[in-house]
């Protein structure tokens, strides 16, 4: 049956693999019916999924003089027409058929008969069969790109919709990422964000705290049923608005198709410092953590490094630099998503002012009931930093391993990263003047001194 292979219905895999030890199974759904030369395949849960074609036979069309427009159309969809021609442009092809085309009329027997007779006519094409298994590696094998799928979003196609469990739902999905990148007051705005009364964080995972992390790696193979149960089924539609947080899909070079593949209408949110101090941030949170690299070398050997530097030596250097290339990671997004969806924020602005930058996100997020954060946020002198102000003038800040106090960075390091960066900053403020945003405070200053 078409239910639970695509869309995936989590089950029912579990099932064919521990129960029956299935291994490959097909489905002409994925991504969509139509067009049917779209169709690819898919590996989910060790099973290897093969796009399946329709031959013309249904389970109604069982007599040859009845069939729908009559025999005719039959014998012209065989001899050169849609039947021969997916055969003719697809090197492995898979139908299905129904037990009443082998009885009645044997219209299965008929058609798939007088194709290969057609083929070996008009063709050079040598036809080959395979046990599914074989088939499926071979597919595969041709098609290695198709592994990993491609999860849509259900609810944009009506018969993904009539496939899909009753009990779920689209609107649990999260209207909102913010995608980082890393150490840059993300997991504050993740905080800020969560105190409006309409907008509801996922719950925290067991392995990532705060952050899911599904768009970049290993789990987005767990399917978007594991996604959905971070968040809470909701309780009213209309003003139900759920966000998620996870700082490294902002550099993820897959994050933002598979992001936009499933969460067509989200906005999206970034958060830039300067890109030296963010690298400095990173390299300082690794020292902070027992990084052995990042105990051993200084900062200044780690950004220097050359290419024949030890790998975890480079890919220290790599983690601490590449995320600073703003505009590469942004145009990556905007492949992805429309640049009204994205609304890039000013890190150190919301470090100073974060009343401020929380009413342009309000605005930017359509949200029906404003707050005004200039009374529900205290600068707190002891951590430095704002925090939620709660009844009695007390405040709810962020835990120890924010706002840490560093040791200025060195000159050498500040000159040398300001020349790594310059043409990076420079393209990152030709790309938000392309998308009519306003240039961060930082960059401002920064392209003002390279002049």
């Amino acid at each position: 049956h078409h239910s639970g292979v695509y869309p995936v219905h989590v089950q029912l895999y579990e099932a064919w693999k521990q129960v029956w030890s299935i291994r490959v199974t097909s489905t002409e759904e994925y991504p969509h019916l139509k067009p049917a030369r779209y169709r690819r395949g898919f590996i989910h849960n060790g099973i290897m999924v093969l796009p399946r074609q329709t031959c013309g036979l249904f389970t109604h069309t069982i007599f040859y003089n009845e069939y729908p427009g009559g025999s005719s159309e039959l014998d012209k969809i065989i001899n050169g027409g849609e039947l021969f021609l997916t055969v003719l442009l697809n090197p492995i092809s898979i139908f299905m058929t129904h037990l009443s085309n082998y009885g009645n009329d044997r219209l299965g027997l008929y058609t798939f008969k007088h194709l290969v007779r057609f083929l070996h006519s008009w063709t050079n094409l040598r036809l080959q069969t395979l046990p599914p298994v074989q088939l499926a590696q071979k597919y595969f094998q041709i098609f290695s790109e198709e592994k990993d799928p491609l999860w849509q979003d259900p609810c944009e196609d009506k018969r993904h919709k009539d496939i899909w469990s009753k009990e779920k739902t689209c609107d649990r999905f999260p209207k909102l990422l913010i995608i980082g990148p890393q150490k840059t007051g993300t997991t504050a705005l993740y905080l800020f964000l969560g105190m409006h009364p309409d907008l509801s964080s996922n719950y925290p995972s067991s392995e990532t705290f705060e952050e899911i992390q599904f768009f970049n790696g290993h789990n987005y193979h767990k399917g978007i049923d594991w996604y959905m149960e971070f968040f809470p089924i909701p309780s009213n539609t209309t003003s139900d608005f759920y966000f998620e947080k996870s700082a490294n899909y902002f550099d993820s070079e897959v994050a933002p198709r598979r992001a936009a593949a499933l969460l067509p209408k989200a906005k999206v949110l970034t958060i830039l410092i300067n890109p030296a101090d963010r690298a400095y941030s990173w390299y300082q949170h690794q020292r902070a953590h027992d990084d052995p690299v990042a105990l051993k070398y200084t900062f200044h050997e780690v950004i220097t490094a050359g290419p024949d530097a030890s790998l975890k030596l480079r890919a220290l250097q790599s983690r601490c630099l590449v995320p600073g290339w703003y505009a590469t990671h942004i145009e990556r997004w905007l492949s992805a998503f429309h640049a009204n969806q994205i609304l890039v924020l000013d890190g150190k602005l919301l470090r100073t002012e974060p009343a401020k930058v929380m009413d342009t996100v309000q605005k930017f997020l359509g949200v029906t009931n404003t707050i005004d954060y200039h009374k529900t946020l205290a600068f707190d002198p002891k951590k430095g930093f704002w925090c939620q102000l709660l009844e009695g003038g007390k405040t709810k800040c962020l835990g120890k391993s924010k706002g840490r106090k560093y040791p200025e960075m060195d000159l050498d390091s500040r000159a040398f990263l300001k020349d790594y960066y310059r043409d990076h900053n420079i393209e990152l403020s030709k790309l938000l003047y392309k998308m009519g945003q306003t240039l961060p405070t930082w960059l401002r200053e920064d392209l003002q001194n390279t002049r």
